[in-house]
């Protein structure tokens, strides 16, 4: 039955059971016991483990940490989901995570001013704001949850460098109360239930499946403009470090390894995963009318402007269809990986991570795991475009269940785009295939 034997203590899973009907029993009597402790059960000689739960997708920390944060999640978004009305609570939920086609559009996602599904900030009264962002920040860390509301801040820095007009059909095109929050499912203790929150620049997805938070990804951040004067001559940069790292590391490269990691001496007109839902082998950046919820605008002039700046973008990169190929995703990493770094870049390197990892509520980031030197070793570093400060750019991290994306390139590199994701199990769907197999055998 591939029972396993450590310390004295013997390990066994449902799926050690062949038979389908005796492991349908088996469960059966293990129930109670899942309930009493969420994953599996341990005595002083003998642990029961769930196989969904064995691997518990793109966040860290220990069950008990994320069943603490999912526990904030849940009372947050029944909090939340309480103050609203019939009609907004309609626009507010969407299906139960799963498997199964009813979950496609928990896995849609943008970074746009589109639609991005649910409830926005202007269809809420004061309080009902108060307790969604009370939401959004369960599943964040300080710095995150104030790098997030600093975008939000930034579409009336846009705004008003666009000159306050209408645009992206709506009387105000860039508008702070445009972004959405919607929960899937019923916030509960057991049982699949998620939350998502966006706007412009801004998407983060978050799973919990029977009390404890199993995915945070695809987690998006972005900023326009990506640097701004404040009084006093200081510069308001929210994503600075992410930037500046990346810079700095690469710059820092002895001339071979330079030459492998810089695949292109021009960077993409964006990051080449976009807003995917499933990242494959060959994918690159495409026109921008692809990153809106609808194909098309209802205003025609609208939609011959945003095809003429994707052509003006496109131009400006100078990429030909081979140069898109070197950048494009593949789940071979390009580049050079860390093992071929100094103790210095190595250390520059776990920092860069942090900017990314440490979106994650705390004591959730799975930043730690790269304090393991072979774990580090993994992580392949790329980098196209120029590496002189206020030059268009771009550069990714790479390892086992990571793919990290950064990209200044648009509006004199003065626009600037984030993203975490772990193609293998984005939007949980690799524990949402485990506990359908559990829980349908």
């Amino acid at each position: 039955m591939g029972v396993a034997t450590s310390g004295g203590v013997v390990t066994w899973s449902p799926q050690d059971v062949a038979d389908p009907d005796a492991r349908r029993l088996v469960l059966s009597d293990l129930s109670r016991l899942s309930r009493l402790r969420k994953g599996g059960f341990q005595s002083a000689r003998f642990r029961i483990t769930f196989p969904f739960m064995a691997d518990l997708g793109t966040v860290s920390g220990d069950v008990t940490a994320r069943k603490e944060v999912a526990g904030r999640m849940a009372e947050a978004a029944r909090a939340w989901l309480d103050t609203l009305e019939a009609k907004q609570r309609a626009t507010s939920q969407g299906a139960v995570p799963s498997s199964a086609a009813s979950d496609n559009e928990r896995r849609r996602w943008f970074y746009t001013p589109t639609d991005h599904g649910g409830l926005t900030i202007h269809q809420q009264r004061p309080a009902q704001q108060r307790s969604a962002m009370r939401l959004v920040s369960t599943g964040l860390s300080p710095a995150a949850f104030v790098t997030v509301a600093t975008i939000m801040g930034l579409e009336n820095v846009l705004d008003y460098i666009e000159g306050f007009k209408a645009s992206f059909n709506r009387e105000r095109g860039r508008d702070p109360g445009m972004y959405y929050l919607r929960v899937f499912g019923e916030p509960d203790d057991e049982g699949l239930w998620g939350w998502r929150f966006g706007g412009h620049h801004i998407s983060l997805n978050n799973l919990v499946v029977d009390g404890v938070l199993v995915a945070t990804t695809p987690c998006f951040l972005g900023a326009n403009p990506a640097a701004s004067p404040l009084l006093g001559g200081a510069v308001n940069r929210p994503l600075a470090r992410a930037e500046d790292l990346g810079r700095d590391l690469v710059r820092s490269l002895r001339p071979d390894l330079a030459e492998r990691a810089i695949l292109l001496p021009n960077a993409p007109s964006d990051f080449v995963t976009i807003n995917l839902t499933y990242v494959t082998d060959g994918k690159r950046a495409i026109p921008f009318a692809g990153m809106y919820r609808d194909e098309r605008f209802a205003e025609p002039v609208e939609e011959a402007q945003l095809q003429s700046l994707t052509a003006a973008i496109s131009e400006e990169t100078g990429l030909s269809d081979a140069d898109q190929e070197v950048v494009a995703y593949s789940t071979e990493p390009k580049g050079i990986p860390a093992a071929e770094l100094d103790a210095a870049q190595r250390e520059m390197l776990r920092t860069l991570l942090g900017c990314y990892l440490d979106r994650a509520p705390e004591g959730l980031s799975p930043l730690h795991r790269y304090d393991d030197e072979s774990a580090l070793n993994d992580v392949h570093f790329a980098w196209a475009g120029s590496t002189a400060p206020g030059e268009p750019h771009y550069y990714r991290l790479q390892g086992p269940r990571l793919f990290l994306e950064w990209d200044n390139t648009q509006n004199n590199a003065n626009h600037a785009h984030s993203v975490w994701r772990d193609p293998t199990a984005d939007f949980g769907l690799d524990v949402l295939a485990r506990h359908r197999a559990a829980h349908h055998i």
